[in-house]
């Protein structure tokens, strides 16, 4: 969910200036009074960074409910979403079969602390359907799964050192919140205060989409490494789609240095299809992480591999990893449910066709004006990319100055009804209850939002 955390969050509080080029700005009164209460009580006013707006006009939107595909703010706006909680909501909000085996579940109460048959349930689902896992475990987040799965990596190699590449996000744990220093292979660099530089000092970060510094880290800390790990679709900072020859050459490289590949798909992983990335790219990774798609948006994850390298987790091996919250009961009902749905014959090609045909209807119109514009696409995942670039592979390559009519377009995009998340270098999503109608709406909105930015045309 979180982009590049610098760039996202270095935005002022200043008060929007008047609306004077597009539709009139849209009330946000209540918002606004409850988001100044809200400072009060919370760092910045939210509970998680990329919320507080500082990359787009305005105060937060503070949503009220959802429904289908659309949301309503406290000052009763009603939007189509494509943000979808950040994309596990791929049923749309408040779907009736999840809503009802989630009322179910908590009949019988919320929280034990103990097993519970339907993590066996939701467990069988996923492993029918999904043949790059074998064993699984459960968690309350997709942090705390990547967190497990590195340690996991490191206790089955026994070695220190992990890649992860520059672009990709995988969490807020310590060792992963770093960025690149200023060579092609470098120790990370934190990202945030309060990491012991010792732990950056483990990770060796490196760009995307570049063969040769993965092979220079091999050289340079041989036999240290215990693991790469990619998103091998890089979604946090832009829609940064890597090529087939690149992923593959990952699986070897990590196969012939005995260290092992992690796919983080905490938002690729039933999204792009029910196997995720792993299937889409027919790449077996060594690990796989997953989010919230797997619980109906409820807060869960999971990270599953061989039978024999979950052996090592506890209580079966060495590598420790717990959770009170682990297999919470709603969240395994929400994820049988929505998981059920997403295993019918035709989801897939249904929704991604479906976004296919809006991703590419929306293009058509950009290049028809010969904007400076690119929709980047992949199943049911898009992105906007003011660039006249056909590709986007690395996050060096996004404009930064780009940001700002991303920023006119999120404002126009609100006043005609239409919720991206707050920023540039976020993705969005189709869900299956983005109905034609809806979808028509949304792209009459994009197109008189791309007119304004372009040319401050008044609409």
């Amino acid at each position: 969910m979180l982009g590049s955390l610098k760039k996202m969050f270095s935005g002022s509080e200043e008060e929007t200036p008047v609306n004077t080029i597009g539709k009139p700005d849209i009330s946000r009164e209540k918002s606004a009074e409850l988001y100044e209460k809200s400072k009060t009580y919370f760092p910045g006013g939210v509970n998680s960074p990329v919320r507080a707006f500082k990359s787009v006009h305005g105060t937060p939107l503070f949503i009220q409910k959802g429904d289908g595909c659309h949301i309503w703010d406290a000052d009763g706006n009603q939007f189509i979403d494509f943000c979808a909680s950040w994309g596990p909501l791929i049923l749309g909000h408040n779907h009736p079969v999840v809503r009802e085996k989630v009322i179910e579940a908590m009949q019988n109460g919320m929280s034990f602390g103990a097993p519970t048959a339907l993590e066996n349930q939701l467990a069988e689902l996923i492993l029918k359907n999904n043949k790059y896992v074998h064993k699984i475990r459960f968690t309350s987040s997709g942090t705390e799964a990547v967190m497990s799965a590195i340690r996991l990596a490191r206790g089955y190699t026994k070695r220190d050192k992990i890649i992860k590449f520059e672009g990709c996000y995988h969490g807020h744990s310590d060792s992963l919140l770093v960025k690149a220093g200023s060579g092609l292979v470098t120790f990370g660099e934190t990202s945030s205060a309060g990491i012991p530089k010792a732990f950056a000092d483990e990770t060796i970060v490196v760009p995307l989409n570049n063969e040769q510094a993965v092979q220079e880290a091999f050289d340079q800390f041989q036999d240290q490494i215990a693991a790469i790990i990619i998103e091998p679709v890089p979604a946090n900072n832009g829609l940064l789609l890597q090529t087939q020859e690149f992923l593959e050459f990952l699986r070897r490289i990590s196969t012939k240095n005995k260290a092992l590949l992690i796919f983080d798909e905490v938002i690729s992983g039933f999204r792009i299809g029910f196997e995720g990335a792993a299937a889409y790219y027919n790449i077996q990774p060594d690990i796989i992480t997953y989010g919230k798609i797997i619980g109906g948006g409820l807060p869960v994850g999971m990270y599953g591999s061989s039978e024999e390298i979950m052996g090592m987790i506890s209580p079966d091996g060495p590598v420790y990893q717990a959770g009170t919250l682990s297999g919470n009961p709603v969240a395994m009902a929400a994820g049988i449910a929505q998981l059920t749905e997403l295993a019918k014959s035709g989801f897939y090609k249904d929704l991604n066709n479906k976004t296919l045909e809006f991703t590419e209807s929306i293009q058509r119109f950009a290049s028809a004006r010969n904007y400076k514009f690119r929709v980047f696409t992949i199943g049911s995942i898009f992105w906007f990319a003011f660039t006249d670039q056909e590709s986007i592979r690395t996050s060096e390559e996004i404009d930064p100055a780009s940001m700002e009519k991303f920023k006119i377009m999120h404002r126009e995009l609100l006043n005609r009804g239409v919720y991206f998340g707050p920023s540039g270098y976020e993705v969005g999503f189709v869900s299956s209850v983005h109905t034609k109608i809806e979808l028509e709406k949304a792209k009459r909105a994009i197109f008189d939002s791309l007119d304004i930015v372009f040319r401050g045309s008044r609409v």
